[in-house]
Order: C-alpha cells, then sequence, then structure tokens
C-alpha cells in the first residue's frame, strides 16, 4: 500500500507532483504528466520522458547480477507500467532529505539520500580510494518546476555535481590519506522537469536556475551526510566535521 508523504507535498506544493512511499523501501515522485528527464538512474536511464521516478532501498549484502531487473519487477509491484526511473540504494529510503526554493514562480526541489562508506576521488585509480567496498551510494532527484532546455538539463547535471562535492568538502569527508572524496562510485542523479513555462536554456552557476540548483543539493547532501555518519559512527574514510555548511 502507498503511503502518502504529506510533509514533502506541503512544502514542495508543485501541481500534479505527490509522493509516496511503500513497505518502507521505496520511495516515488509521482506526476500527473509526463516529466522531461535527463538521469544515470538504474532502471529508464535512455528515457526523456517519465511519469515516475523511484528510490528503492535493497539490503546492505545486496549483489544483484541485474538490478535493473530487479528495479523493473519494483516498478511492476507498484502498477507504474514503462515511465519510470528507478535508483537503488542500501540506506533506508525513510532518510530521504528534502531541500527546496520557491522563489518567483521557480520552484526547485533536490531529494538526497546518502551513503558514503564507498567513497570516490575523480582521477584517482579505484585502487587508490578504497580497499573494501562498503554500502554507500549518494542518490539525488531534482524537480524542478520550469521548462529546461536540453543544454540547460546538462548544465543542472554540472551544477549539481559541483554542489555534491562543495557539501563532501564542507562535511569533511575524506580517505585515510586526508585526500578529500568528491562522490562515491555508484552514484546516481535524476533531473526532471514539468516543461511549463518560458524555456530556460542555462542552468549554471550564474544563474538564479543554477543558484537554486546549487543551494538545494548542498543542503540535501550535507543533511544525509550528517544522518549517516551519526548512524554509522565516523567510519574509515569519513572525518566528521563539526561545523555548518555555509550558503
Amino acid at each position: 500500500m502507498l503511503e502518502e508523504i504529506t510533509c514533502f507535498k506541503k512544502q514542495v506544493s508543485i501541481p500534479g507532483i505527490n509522493f509516496y512511499i511503500h513497505g518502507n523501501n521505496t520511495f516515488l515522485i509521482a506526476s500527473d504528466n509526463p516529466l522531461k528527464v535527463l538521469s544515470s538512474a538504474v532502471l529508464g536511464a535512455d528515457l526523456h520522458q517519465a511519469r515516475y521516478i523511484i528510490n528503492h532501498t535493497v539490503d546492505k549484502d545486496y549483489n544483484g547480477s541485474n538490478p535493473e531487473r530487479d528495479l523493473s519487477k519494483v516498478a511492476a509491484g507498484l502498477g507504474l507500467g514503462k515511465e519510470v526511473l528507478g535508483m537503488m540504494t542500501a540506506v533506508s529510503i525513510t532518510h530521504t532529505f528534502l531541500s527546496h526554493v520557491n522563489h518567483r514562480g521557480l520552484s526547485v526541489a533536490t531529494f538526497c539520500t546518502a551513503g558514503i562508506g564507498n567513497p570516490g576521488v575523480a582521477g584517482l585509480p579505484i585502487g587508490k580510494v578504497t580497499n573494501r567496498q562498503k554500502y554507500g551510494t549518494i542518490n539525488l532527484i531534482l524537480l524542478i518546476d520550469g521548462n529546461l532546455t536540453a543544454s540547460a538539463m546538462v548544465n543542472a547535471v554540472i551544477t549539481a555535481t559541483e554542489a555534491k562535492t562543495r557539501a563532501l568538502f564542507k562535511a569533511n569527508v575524506c580517505l585515510p590519506d586526508g585526500e578529500l572524496v568528491t562522490g562515491t562510485t555508484t552514484d546516481a542523479l535524476v533531473i526532471a522537469c514539468t516543461g511549463k513555462g518560458q524555456a530556460l536554456s542555462y542552468a549554471g552557476t550564474a544563474t538564479d536556475l543554477g543558484y537554486y540548483i546549487g543551494r538545494t543539493t548542498s543542503e540535501a547532501i550535507f543533511q544525509g551526510v550528517a544522518n549517516y555518519i551519526s548512524l554509522s559512527g565516523a567510519g574509515e574514510y569519513i572525518i566528521k566535521n563539526k561545523g555548518h555548511l555555509v550558503n
């Protein structure tokens, strides 16, 4: 049975968008109308439009050989059809963090689950980053009530990725040798927009849209990382920073 997340609905308040949880292991965003999407989702990454986005919690020891098939089964069990983007995490989706901005008709909401026990550093060989695999991925969903062009969607990916790294730097997430972590090796990102209103051609950091994307992404990830640390302890790769993210 789907349970509506009314607190998310009240905060985001985009017409035609609803938020649900199923069985404490599947977070669902449902849209009355198709959303324009660009993503690295496990399921549906080739889609340009989707009506549903799911983030599904698996066991920490999950080692499925076909995660796309497994997520397809989850979507089918919810009766969602084919217009579905799906991501997978070992972090409980009950620890989904939201940051949102609604300013002058432009609404941006970022949803995040964050596990950081599987660190990655862009530009370093994987063997130098980790000597054992732990569960941990950062899944991001950016929901924008606006009309982004294709190039603006790519711009949004760049801005969100920069903001993710900024949040990890602010949280002082490091390897044992002190190298700052830029993400995890399995991060996934969904950019979704309603397609409403005037076409927006840019989403870089010099634009209002880019500022909102960066701000909400940083805030959501920082909250998720703090939650992960509080639940799991400092861990092998993490140096806890008692400071706060500065906007």
